[in-house]
């Protein structure tokens, strides 16, 4: 008898919802090109069809909802001159992060492990966002020689108290009560409540019940007494500003000498172009639509796929696994302003969007 492969996403209705099941937990549920091919079709029929009054998105396993793009791929691609594939993962990822924020019912992201990169940008753009107790997520991608993409350009400077500004440029790791005190997340529930949330919310009736019946109040945030002074750290107009800042507050002494002077330490070890362009990102995002956002950032990618920093942090993280990446430029003293800019200027194959619900 023949052994089918696990479906990579499980795509079906349940009661009155479309359900989309992440089905990879041994890859932490990483995003590919195959995946994002099945989800969106899926997502068009069941926005046209009056049977399916929600979607709820969902990941199997306990460690991940989703932990990102499947970068390595993506590497191995542009390694082998294959560029323009890469960018077909991206092009298509970005149409479906703006699908899932244009999407004319209820779109219920129940994510209950690690959710980075990609993960976010299935989850970050619909309504309603439930955080479970295994909940922990962060933007990387500037560790990586990347940026904070798939819509973080909309997101993250939205976020209040500069905490998106910190998230994009740090990679910092958060949990559950961080992500409902900033936004991230609008709601938390224990793990154990998950499957009966999902009954509920399968079974019909008002989804902003159904969510409440089966959430709890989190715990109190662990950046709740550092607030104010990321807060007005991160608030700073610009990435020198900021460094400045961080490295006065460490030398100054106080409750947060140890947490400034580290944050600035561990800043200056990451792409000096792509926390450039992160910066940029915080600076424009607020003016963009979600759909400007991921139409800028798909500029962006298309010259950082054709660059140096996102092979080489791939290289240092994923492949050698060395945390010795070579950056070009090296500092962010050498980096051109200018070549910066550049990155969001408009390209021949510009990313060509879908008509919500179309």
């Amino acid at each position: 008898m023949e052994i089918r492969p696990e479906p990579e996403v499980i795509l079906e209705r349940k009661g009155e919802a479309g359900v989309i099941t992440l089905n990879r937990p041994k890859a932490l549920n990483a995003l590919n090109l195959a995946m994002v091919r099945e989800i969106l079709p899926r997502l068009r029929e069941w926005a046209n069809d009056p049977a399916v009054t929600r979607v709820i998105i969902k990941a199997t396993g306990e460690k991940a909802f989703c932990a990102g793009g499947d970068v390595r791929t993506l590497y191995d691609l542009g390694r082998a001159g294959h560029t323009a594939e890469a960018l077909d993962f991206w092009r298509e990822e970005y149409v479906l992060n703006h699908y899932i924020g244009t999407f004319p019912k209820p779109y219920v992201s129940l994510i209950d492990g690690i959710c980075m990169g990609g993960g976010f940008g299935l989850s970050a753009h619909g309504p309603h966002r439930v955080a479970g107790e295994r909940y922990l997520f962060a933007m990387p991608e500037v560790n990586i020689g990347l940026f904070p993409d798939v819509g973080g350009t909309h997101v993250l400077p939205r976020l209040p108290g500069a905490f998106g500004v910190f998230l994009a440029l740090t990679g910092t790791r958060i949990r559950a009560p961080e992500a409902c005190a900033c936004g991230l997340a609008t709601a938390f529930a224990p793990s154990a409540a998950f499957p009966a949330l999902e009954e509920a919310l399968c079974a019909g009736g008002d989804v902003d019940a159904a969510i409440a019946a089966h959430t709890t109040a989190p715990a109190p945030s662990a950046f709740a007494d550092r607030a104010e002074i990321i807060a007005d750290l991160f608030s700073r107009g610009s990435l020198e500003a900021i460094l400045a800042a961080l490295e006065a507050a460490g030398a100054a002494g106080g409750p947060f000498a140890d947490f400034a002077a580290a944050t600035a330490k561990d800043m200056r070890t990451k792409s000096p172009t792509s926390l450039s362009i992160a910066m940029e990102q915080m600076r424009r995002g607020p003016a963009l639509d979600l759909g400007e956002c991921l139409q800028a950032e798909f500029r962006v990618v298309t010259r950082v796929a054709a660059g140096h920093d996102f092979y080489e942090g791939v290289r240092a993280v994923l492949v050698d696994r060395d945390n010795a990446p070579r950056w070009k430029p090296e500092t962010l003293a050498q980096v051109d302003p200018a070549a910066i800019a550049a990155h969001f200027d408009p390209i021949p194959d510009e990313l060509e969007l879908l008509a919500p619900g179309a």
